[in-house]
């Protein structure tokens, strides 16, 4: 599934190239993914300009004229930057063109989401879809003066395992399954461990750990498992830095203990049992 580092990656690729563009077509070829593509989307968005895009968690958020166009990848999306004379493959969805060139959403399983949300209907920051989203981890609220604070502020009492709070995204946004073993192995704390039982120089030390894992994961074009490439076509490469992802009964790069793999809330999550402790 794309993750924070993915979707950054994606809008990366893609702003160059669309950001002050105007939107000159809309061809909705299958409009059934996790909510329906809005039918007259062609008729809302043809005109407008993209003045900016961000990333929310893992929504990209296009600020247009009058309003937002909302895009989330889902468990297999892929948003890629084409010419409108490229072939079209099955699976591809929506094609937003810009003159010369085209965003088309391919997605497999259709739990991707394209949105609109009109300047009418609120402020984008509290749809339903963002309102409840975590800080962003290179945020100013997830600063190194104030991260650790933060971690353990929100894990205080919760008796959930830490990797399926980290999942939750409430506290702090992006930490995918991935991400998340890796940040765990790197603070030097088990899975399995109480989140409230986060001490806060624990705290401080995970979220140092997360701000690392995501930044080398975005420098690396993200993860790339089975579907994931980025707005040119090119895989991730993070999985060939990954310290415990993926490396069951392999060494552990620190300790040489084999990594351990379990299964939590139908997720796989690898750690080393020396390095980490409860």
């Amino acid at each position: 599934m794309p993750e924070l580092p993915e979707v950054e990656v994606t809008k990366q690729g893609i702003e160059p190239f669309i950001q002050g563009k105007a939107v000159t077509g809309v061809i909705i070829h299958d409009g059934r993914l996790r909510w329906p593509i809005p039918k007259n989307l062609e008729k809302i968005l043809l005109g407008q300009k993209v003045s900016q895009i961000k990333r929310r968690g893992k929504y990209l958020l296009f600020r247009m004229d009058d309003g937002h166009l909302i895009i989330h990848l889902g468990m297999t999306g892929v948003l890629r930057l084409l010419k409108p004379s490229d072939e079209l493959k099955k699976h591809d969805r929506i094609e937003i063109f810009f003159g010369k060139q085209v965003l088309r959403l391919h997605d497999p399983r259709k739990f991707g989401a394209v949105l609109w949300a009109s300047d009418e209907s609120g402020e984008i920051e509290k749809h339903p879809l963002i309102a409840k989203l975590g800080v962003e981890p290179f945020s100013d609220d997830f600063s190194d003066a104030c991260a650790g604070q933060h971690l353990h502020l929100h894990a205080k009492g919760r008796q959930i395992a830490i990797k399926q709070w980290l999942l939750a995204g409430q506290a702090v946004v992006g930490v995918g399954n991935i991400y998340c073993s890796e940040s765990l192995f790197s603070a030097g704390i088990h899975p399995e461990m109480p989140a409230g039982k986060l001490t806060l120089p624990r705290a401080k030390k995970l979220a140092s750990a997360i701000k690392e894992t995501l930044s080398k994961a975005i420098k690396a074009g993200g993860s790339s498992l089975k579907d994931f490439v980025n707005s040119h076509g090119d895989p991730g490469h993070f999985m060939l830095q990954t310290k415990v992802y993926d490396r069951a009964a392999l060494p552990c790069r620190i300790c040489k203990t084999p990594i351990k793999q379990i299964v939590q809330g139908q997720r796989s999550t690898y750690f080393c049992q020396k390095c980490q402790k409860r």
